[in-house]
């Protein structure tokens, strides 16, 4: 096993359901065989505010930060949010994005619009981008509060990790009640087509 790190970042807002997705990301990776550090950053409030988890993973990890520039995936809930972290991927680095618009405070006090230019702009400097719409997805798979899920499962696709680790991970992770909602949504990300996108 070579000790070449993987970073993935995980960026959206309060509420999505992005540190629970950090926590399966992490556990899936452990029960592959890697060294795993975790990190995360929070916004100014608990729901609406941005949260970014930094996902680091090799043979052996020392920092759970990944530096700006050196993300190689960067995994999206939110558009906007989405494209204010672009600066933390590297050149050729590849984007998973929620087809998601969470209006920020300026938008919703009429002070600004939300722009149109986002996907545009995301596609633009990282052509290997795929959109998705979770929230279609995880109604599809029972409760679209899977939608975090959901991008896992489209994330998966990406990295060299056993479908088995991954199902494993979510058993373990999320509530009993919700795990087979969330083993349909991870599956449903996981056949989506990034060709398509």
């Amino acid at each position: 096993m070579n000790n070449r790190i993987t970073n993935i970042l995980l960026v959206g807002v309060g509420g999505q359901g992005i540190l629970l997705a950090a926590e399966i990301l992490s556990e899936a990776i452990l029960l592959a065989g890697f060294d795993v550090k975790k990190s995360e950053i929070h916004g100014m409030s608990q729901r609406g505010g941005c949260v970014v988890s930094h996902v680091r993973y090799g043979a052996e990890v020392f920092s759970p930060t990944v530096p700006e520039g050196e993300g190689d995936i960067l995994f999206g809930f939110e558009l906007m949010e989405t494209c204010r972290s672009l600066p933390l991927l590297k050149k050729g680095g590849a984007v998973v994005a929620n087809d998601l618009r969470i209006a920020p405070p300026s938008v919703l006090m009429g002070q600004e619009a939300y722009p149109e230019w986002v996907t545009e702009r995301i596609r633009e400097r990282f052509p290997d981008f795929l959109l998705l719409d979770g929230q279609k997805l995880a109604g599809e798979a029972g409760n679209v509060r899977a939608a975090n899920t959901v991008l896992l499962g489209a994330v998966s696709r990406r990295l060299d990790i056993d479908e088995q680790y991954w199902l494993q991970a979510i058993e373990k992770m999320v509530p009993k009640k919700a795990v087979e909602v969330n083993k349909k949504a991870f599956l449903l990300g996981r056949s989506v087509d990034w060709s398509r996108s």
